[in-house]
């Protein structure tokens, strides 16, 4: 049974449930994806040994995104979103078009991680059908995020927790087999276990520099998500103790988790025989290699909770983004959606996010509509980069506002870093129209952003002037 006593319920009803360490497991399960377990061998096949340097300059950029969120959140911790400083800083269409964007995009990763859900059940059920187990999933995720936020945030510290029990336990399986000169299987012969492997022979573009590049976007995306954290100010406890907290930790945390996971694999495994099989997981070799059989069904489940920790973030932070979205509204059906429950959670807004996420086991089980799918997917994954660029414009619109509060927490280093953000964005955009697999959804996002970002300007300039004719 969640307690509410002592808990500060906010003037809309919603309640300040999450704790500090609610807050900051929350932070690593939006660093940490499911990328890391399985798609860490496609990294390193990408670049060898210079995926580093792509983790830890893409990990500083989103590290200064976070630091812009979170001196805007800082000043002004009653908002549920960061998506509404755009509403207020840049301008009511701008916000409109971000703000419906995120959402939607929330509500597609919601589709894919169900999907991952059910694919990664049927591993030890083959036979189970597909659309029971992500029916199943999604009713309990909902009913966590309906019952109250403090459940919400357990699930989360406990979803986290299994992921950093992994890479922690492989690391130190790792270490364990370095201490001891371990001889790793390699083609032509064993590779000795050492961190001198990682830089033998160390080209910055072994596969050509092309390749290189094109590991930019792709860790961009597997790092999606670690905002979330910022979703979560409205309702947490002590909001300028805790935020300032759980982002400063966050680039500690990239350095740990995925520079240290990938440093020992590479430490263990020399890197041209994981690029020799790129789909399989590095974190089950390693395992397998001391010893440990049953690897690929222990981090089977790690990702099953990794997928399902997303779907479950992807559900909480989409219900609040509605409600946000029907907070701005002044449409009667939108007004719906602006109820609190007696759980102090706006559980109209997450009903019917779940309900559209419900379309996922149908997309799923006709084909055709499958491959467009997919399509819409990486369109919707687009947008984030888009959203992430007008956050950081709303940033700067902040700081010339008399909201700034020079003695709050400021972003290091603004006249230099938050340019070089924004400039960053746009180059991981540019970077997609060179690869044949983002080009299109590139192209698409584009195509959306205009289409949408002109009827959104349309919409709310001619509230202006209808306002301005009404005055005069």
């Amino acid at each position: 049974m969640i307690e509410y006593t002592n808990l500060a319920v906010n003037h809309d009803g919603t309640i300040r449930g999450l704790k500090k360490k609610h807050v900051q497991m929350i932070a690593i399960g939006g660093t940490i994806g499911t990328g890391l377990f399985l798609g860490a061998g496609n990294s390193i096949a990408k670049t060898g040994p210079s995926i580093l340097i792509v983790y830890a300059v893409l990990g500083a950029f989103f590290f200064m995104m976070m630091r812009g969120i979170g001196e805007m959140l800082y000043a002004d911790p009653s908002q549920h979103t960061f998506v509404s400083f755009i509403s207020k800083y840049v301008g009511a269409g701008a916000g409109y078009f971000a703000g419906w964007s995120y959402w939607i995009g929330l509500v597609f990763v919601a589709m894919a991680e169900l999907t991952a859900v059910s694919t990664y059940v049927k591993f030890w059920f083959p036979n189970w059908q597909t659309w029971i187990i992500q029916i199943a999933f999604l009713f309990i995720l909902t009913m966590i995020n309906l019952i109250a936020v403090k459940l919400f945030g357990e699930t989360e510290y406990w979803f986290a927790m299994i992921k950093i029990i992994a890479i922690v336990a492989m690391i130190v399986t790792g270490l364990f087999l370095i201490a001891t000169g371990f001889k790793a299987p390699a083609s032509g012969g064993h590779t000795v276990a050492s961190f001198g492997n990682v830089f033998s022979n160390f080209t910055l573009f072994p596969n050509g520099a092309s390749m290189f590049f094109a590991a930019f976007p792709m860790v961009f995306f597997a790092f999606q998500g670690m905002e979330f954290v910022g979703i979560t100010t409205a309702e947490t406890q002590n909001p300028r103790e805790v935020l300032p907290k759980a982002i400063n930790t966050i680039i500690f945390r990239i350095l740990i988790f995925y520079l240290g996971a990938m440093i020992i694999i590479m430490s263990i495994i020399n890197w041209h025989v994981i690029a020799k099989t790129p789909d399989e997981s590095p974190f089950v070799m390693v395992f397998q290699l001391a010893g440990f059989k049953a690897a690929a069904l222990v981090i089977n489940f790690v990702v099953l909770t990794s997928a399902a920790s997303a779907l479950n973030s992807a559900i909480y932070s989409a219900g609040r983004h509605f409600y946000q979205l029907a907070e701005e509204s002044d449409s009667k059906l939108m007004g719906n959606f602006r109820e609190i429950s007696s759980n102090g959670v706006p559980a109209k807004a997450i009903i019917l996010t779940a309900v559209l996420v419900l379309l996922s086991p149908v997309i799923n089980s006709i084909p055709q509509i499958t491959s467009a799918f997919g399509f819409i997917t990486s369109i919707s994954s687009n947008m984030y980069i888009i959203v992430y660029a007008m956050t950081m414009y709303a940033h700067r619109k902040f700081r010339e506002s008399t909201d700034f509060m020079p003695n709050g927490f400021v972003m290091p280093g603004y006249k230099w870093t938050s340019p070089l953000t924004l400039v960053f964005f746009a180059a991981i955009y540019i970077s997609l129209f060179f690869q044949a697999d983002s080009r299109m959804s590139a192209i698409g996002a584009i195509v959306f952003t205009i289409i949408f970002g002109y009827l959104s300007h349309r919409k709310f300039s001619s509230k202006v002037s209808t306002s301005t004719s009404t005055a005069s």
